[in-house]
């Protein structure tokens, strides 16, 4: 085998790893979180912890807490960091919002991520003043329409989940600093077997354009709806699966 075919095949393998790791996380953060402790918009601060796993082995681990500011303004905070042989991918997203009546309202959100590869970031910002502007640090603008951020979509999900609803759209955006619309779908209703114990839980599968991922998500009734376990696929290989390790409220 040549030096030069050895060193391609080496590229192509990691770049297929760190692709992996990376689509792991995003996808936590697409569908991860949140608490209510009941139908209406009563939010009950928490931290959940989870363990990632990849072809059978621990690669880290993941967490979200949700917090209260002020009497209105609350925190919701995404943290991961993982690594597998000599790659890494560390990330982090950071939602400030509000609670006005039965609204959810965005006022800031700010990303980043580092490790192999490029180091990225990005900070969002939505004004309610007039007809309302989402502003993006990478030149993007929107007009406001009732977009959420990347994040706080998913407190509302809790709240419909709670509610029994089993089909559900939603407007936000990205990461990325970009429009985008998921839809999420109730599958069916499971008993996990977690390293946190045994939970009762809502399977639903994340609805988006790509046809070639495929992501699950379960919540947990008995913790407010708060996700317990993620795991996606693309083109019908395991891409990561996530699980709860630990809960508390705050």
């Amino acid at each position: 085998m040549s030096k030069s075919f050895q060193k391609q095949v080496m590229r192509t393998s990691n770049a297929r790893a760190k692709n992996v790791l990376a689509t792991l996380f995003i996808s936590l953060s697409a569908v991860s979180a949140n608490a209510f402790a009941d139908t209406s918009l009563s939010i009950e601060p928490y931290k959940a912890t989870y363990t990632a796993y990849k072809w059978g082995d621990d690669v880290g681990q993941a967490s979200i807490e949700l917090s209260q500011l002020g009497e209105e303004k609350y925190s919701l905070i995404y943290t991961s960091k993982v690594s597998k042989f000599f790659l890494s991918d560390k990330r982090s997203e950071h939602s400030i919002f509000l609670i006005q009546g039965d609204n959810i309202v965005p006022s800031e959100y700010y990303y980043s991520r580092s490790g192999t590869g490029p180091d990225k970031s990005l900070e969002v910002s939505f004004s309610h003043q007039g007809n309302g502007k989402i502003t993006v640090d990478n030149g993007n603008a929107f007009e406001w329409d009732g977009e959420f951020d990347n994040q706080i979509y998913r407190l509302d999900l809790a709240k419909q989940l709670a509610k029994g609803e089993t089909s559900l759209t939603y407007d936000f955006i990205n990461y990325r600093g970009q429009r985008r619309q998921y839809g999420v779908e109730v599958v069916d209703n499971e008993t996990l077997k977690l390293p946190y114990g045994d939970l009762k839980t809502v399977k639903v599968k994340l609805i988006r354009d790509s046809r070639k991922r495929e992501t699950f998500a379960w919540f947990a009734p008995s913790l407010d709806y708060a996700l317990v376990r993620l795991q996606q696929f693309k083109e019908g290989e395991e891409q990561g699966d996530i699980k709860l390790k630990a809960f508390e409220t705050l």
